[in-house]
């Protein structure tokens, strides 16, 4: 599996930026991504992910309302719509993979196993 980010740049706040992880070596129907982000001094943290098989989506509290994932099945690529950018979504995103395979209370346990490399996203003030 490979996964391949790209979109990120600089902005002012309140702007905009679409992220895409473009995903290849394999069918990802029993698969999730997510949009993972990282900011310097921080712990890397899970912002949107997004279930292959029927678009349904989780959002970071922090993020809802104005970030978007989604796919698109014959491009096999994943997006991250950002609107209303603030200073402290500043960060390097990662998009990765996991199966969906293991569930338990609610939840899929599965670990992400594949990572693309990060796209750095500035917003700036």
């Amino acid at each position: 599996v490979q996964l391949q980010a790209s979109g990120g740049g600089l902005v002012q706040a309140g702007g905009s930026l679409r992220l895409s992880c473009a995903a290849s070596g394999r069918t990802f129907i029993n698969y999730g991504l997510g949009w993972f982000r990282q900011a310097p001094g921080k712990e890397r943290e899970l912002v949107a992910a997004i279930r292959w098989s029927d678009s349904s989506a989780t959002y970071e509290d922090s993020v809802k309302g104005r970030f978007t994932i989604s796919r698109d099945n014959a491009k096999n690529t994943v997006y991250l719509q950002m609107n209303s950018l603030k200073p402290e979504d500043t960060a390097v995103y990662y998009c990765a993979a996991r199966s969906l395979i293991h569930y338990n209370a609610g939840t899929y346990t599965d670990p992400y196993k594949y990572w693309g490399q990060g796209t750095l996203v500035t917003v700036s003030s």
